[in-house]
């Protein structure tokens, strides 16, 4: 009897519909995430569901419906025809799968429902490049807390990042070459941001910014994700043949103070008051594209750079279903089976 090996394939997750008690429902998970908003239970509890959630549901509610599409939220259907595609690659010897950590499908109902069911081993991929413990690490212990609870565990691999690998690389390179580099200004790569305490903590001793994160990744801040946001980043400029004055790094989506510097809204404020007209952006913290690059990047970011002068952002596909992709997360897998 051939032996199955299981591959889970994890995002970050969505609300179950636009509906404003839906995304309710979908903030209350994410947001009490004690990776995620980390600080004294308590004050979590108080500040995510007395004052975050209540103010924010109705006005995400808003966003979500303008991000909604016939087939749903794109996030879900990017790794559907993602986890689609890989099963037609890696063949009967794979049971694949997806799941969200955050609302559906659950990653822990899925994993509950692979207890008992002889898998040879499981392989947990966490569809986030650059490490961060409010996704990936939140993925990885969501999927610790179920397993543990098994009589029979079997051979368990997780992947903590994939930032350096080729296929991801190449797969951003191929996506930005279907633009022509001449037309634009400036390139913007804009990472999701984080508080700068979430990064301090990768350190035994120091901060981040006591390791010279923006040059890149080295023995030390191997797991910062400031280090190995801008490590994509030079290393994407590389292929293009960027000069480190063609383009900026960036972080996204801040929720107060605090937060990583430089922030990717004030970048493209200053470039429209430099007279920049055209500006090409990437996001490649996200591997499918969902909230942050289609709304925030595409419609909010555009509005933004008209007020200041600008005429065009123009947001780069994210990596989606692409073959580069796919056949990377096969050969990665592959080399990762027992």
């Amino acid at each position: 009897m051939q032996k199955k090996k299981a591959v889970l394939l994890v995002n970050l997750g969505t609300p179950d519909s636009p509906k404003t008690s839906d995304v309710r429902s979908y903030l209350f998970q994410f947001l009490n995430d004690k990776r995620v908003i980390d600080i004294p239970w308590l004050l979590r509890k108080i500040l995510v569901n007395a004052i975050i959630v209540p103010f924010r549901a109705p006005k995400s509610a808003k966003v979500y419906k303008e991000l909604w599409t016939e087939r749903g939220s794109p996030i879900i259907y990017h790794t559907h025809d993602l986890t689609e595609k890989l099963k037609q690659e890696l063949g009967d010897s794979y049971h694949v799968e997806y799941a969200m950590r955050y609302k559906n499908p659950s990653l822990k109902k899925i994993l509950q429902s692979w207890e008992g069911k002889n898998f040879e081993q499981i392989i947990i991929l966490p569809l986030f490049p650059h490490y961060a413990s409010a996704t990936n690490g939140s993925v990885i212990e969501e999927a610790m807390d179920v397993i543990k609870k098994w009589w029979v565990i079997p051979e368990i691999c997780f992947v903590s990042q994939f930032y350096d690998h080729e296929f991801y690389l190449k797969g951003f390179e191929e996506q930005g070459n279907k633009h022509n580099f001449e037309e634009y200004d400036h390139v913007l790569f804009s990472f999701h941001g984080l508080p700068e305490r979430h990064v301090d903590k990768v350190y035994d001793e120091g901060l981040c910014q006591d390791n010279d994160c923006e040059h890149g990744v080295t023995e030390a801040n191997q797991f910062c994700y400031k280090a190995t946001c801008y490590e994509t980043a030079i290393q994407l400029a590389k292929r293009f043949k960027l000069k480190e004055s063609d383009y900026s790094v960036g972080f996204q989506s801040r929720l107060g103070k605090g937060w990583i510097e430089p922030f990717s809204d004030k970048i493209i404020e200053d470039l429209g008051k430099k007279g920049a007209k055209k500006i090409l952006v990437f996001s490649p913290a996200f591997v499918a594209d969902c909230l942050e690059t289609t709304i925030e990047i595409g419609d909010e970011y555009q509005e933004l750079f008209e007020e200041f002068g600008g005429e065009k952002v123009q947001l780069v596909e994210s990596l989606n279903s692409s073959d580069t992709f796919v056949n990377g997360l096969k050969e990665m897998i592959i080399k990762r089976s027992v």
